[in-house]
């Protein structure tokens, strides 16, 4: 049993430093993937959809961010009025808007 007490006080010894520049290339590593897998796409999203918003016109069929469909009858500044059927008309955000479908498309369903 006295044989182990030695080895255990060495393993109290102050523990060696490593390369800090493994270090550092592993940060840049990591935030390079952020950026690659994470960031970047993110941003190509969000230009796609304001991309989008800035196109709408009176007379696009859209579907909103709830699933509602419906044809655009005004286009404001920051807000759409739709037409959702029955001339029930709706304002909404432009910025609610996921997709323009095809036109006929509402008819066809």
């Amino acid at each position: 049993m006295e044989f182990f007490i030695p080895a255990a006080m060495a393993q109290d010894a102050a523990p060696s430093q490593g390369n800090p520049m493994v270090t550092l290339l592993m940060f840049g590593g990591l935030f390079v993937f952020m950026y690659l897998f994470i960031i970047r796409p993110q941003r190509k999203r969000q230009k796609e959809h304001q991309n989008l918003v800035s196109s709408l016109s009176k007379g696009d069929e859209v579907v909103m961010t709830s699933g509602l469909l419906g044809k655009i009858v005004k286009v404001d500044d920051n807000y759409i009025v739709l037409d959702t059927g029955d001339n029930q008309e709706q304002k909404f955000q432009k910025v609610a808007v996921h997709a323009v479908l095809p036109k006929g498309t509402i008819k066809s369903i």
